[in-house]
């Protein structure tokens, strides 16, 4: 790999190796990983239960540690940086959709979009979640709190949260898992729609084929190695 190409890619996987002791032995979660996306892309990882797709997710966002092998981030080897540079760089550029929404409960719909803002000293927090909550239908809803929305509802806070920084990448896994079919293809409608008004690069774990299809390329893991 050339200086050159981490430099044109968003995040880039570079012999990407994690294994985790189980007694006296070593399972191999993922196994020499490489990959590159670059800005703009749409992205499905895609691959049976186990196959090691929510820790390379983990693991391109800097929320995991590798055993071996690089991850670039925007051109920043994230492995190099200690763990407050490195949230700073997750701060900057990066949004994470999870399968279990992880709102904080004490805090209404608004006040959840409003906290990746004011964590990075923002003064425009109020106004930039209200836009964005108004975008994903929750403009009635805004004083509500996760217990009294719905699993939808809850999963487009939780989108709003994440685009709210507008972020140049955006991680989502398994972003439809708890939903209904229904609600689930709403909300894979809105984060593509943000997706092509924004810009922003999306990289999607899921296991629904009809949800890989609608991205522009696949990675398809088995046993933690890239096998398409």
């Amino acid at each position: 790999m050339t200086d050159n190409l981490v430099e044109k890619s968003i995040v880039q996987a570079i012999a990407l190796t994690k294994r985790v002791s189980t007694g006296d032995e070593q399972l191999t979660i993922l196994e020499d990983i490489n990959l590159k996306v670059n800005a703009g892309d749409s992205v499905a990882v895609v691959g049976a239960s186990g196959s090691g797709k929510s820790t390379l997710l983990g693991l391109l966002a800097g929320l995991d540690t590798p055993t071996s092998g690089k991850v670039h981030l925007d051109g920043e080897d994230i492995f190099l940086l200690d763990e407050d540079a490195r949230a700073a760089l997750r701060g900057r550029i990066l949004g994470f959709v999870f399968q279990s929404f992880q709102l904080l409960p004490a805090l209404t719909a608004v006040e959840n979009v409003m906290l990746p803002l004011e964590l990075a000293g923002a003064n425009n927090a109020s106004s930039a979640a209200l836009e964005l909550l108004e975008r994903v239908g929750l403009g009635e809803r805004l004083k509500h709190y996760p217990k009294q929305l719905s699993g939808g509802e809850q999963q487009r806070v939780a989108i709003a949260r994440a685009f709210v920084t507008q972020p140049q990448l955006l991680l989502a896994d398994e972003p439809t898992g708890n939903l209904d079919s229904a609600t689930g293809a709403q909300i894979i409608e809105l984060m593509f729609e943000l997706n092509r008004e924004r810009g922003t690069t999306l990289v999607l774990v899921t296991h629904d084929e009809a949800i890989s299809s609608r991205c522009a390329w696949r990675i398809r893991l088995a046993g933690g190695k890239v096998v398409n």
